[in-house]
């Protein structure tokens, strides 16, 4: 019996599992971007081409692919500038979520931020920049708490989570 043959699934195998898919379907997405470019239906001097991904594992084991950019609805000359998605990271402690999302070349009175229980929004839009992004928020947050500051192009947005509900009823005792 052939070594390959003998070989067995590993914990390796599932972790690696979908990143020849994503990979694959980006690499789908640059040629196009690339031929568009090539054809001339592109703007490329008013209209920079943005495209990449990170890579972590979530805190459950499972691997984060994330895109960001602009490169999903490219834009043809004359057209409004597409919205882009920014590259971000959530940071979750005991107390506490914090967001750190990239904004460069944005101005601070263009962004909006909109946050409920589980999710976080943000819109930036201005003349030459559009980014937006929903997020999922990994844990119920207080709204209310939430403190964002903005600095040389990275937007940190910090939100107290919210205490547990207690279950249960007191019981008097006679």
């Amino acid at each position: 019996m052939a070594r390959d043959e003998r070989k067995t699934r590993s914990d390796w195998d599932d972790f690696f599992d979908g990143f020849d898919q994503e990979f694959s379907e980006m690499r789908d997405r640059f040629d196009r971007i690339v031929e568009g470019f090539v054809r001339g239906d592109l703007d490329a001097e008013s209209k920079p081409l943005i495209y990449g991904f990170s890579m972590r594992v979530g805190g459950d084991g499972v691997p984060v692919i994330q895109e960001f950019g602009n490169t999903t609805g490219a834009t043809r000359v004359g057209e409004k500038e597409p919205l882009r998605e920014p590259l971000t990271d959530i940071i979750e402690s005991d107390d506490k979520v914090r967001v750190i999302m990239e904004l460069h070349s944005v101005e601070k009175k263009d962004i909006r931020l909109n946050a409920d229980g589980r999710t976080l929004e943000i819109e930036v839009e201005n003349p030459d920049k559009r980014f937006s992004k929903h997020l999922d928020l990994p844990c119920d947050v207080t709204p209310g708490s939430a403190k964002a500051n903005y600095k040389n192009g990275v937007l940190e947005v910090v939100l107290a989570r919210k205490a547990p509900k207690r279950k249960g009823k007191a019981i008097k005792v006679d």
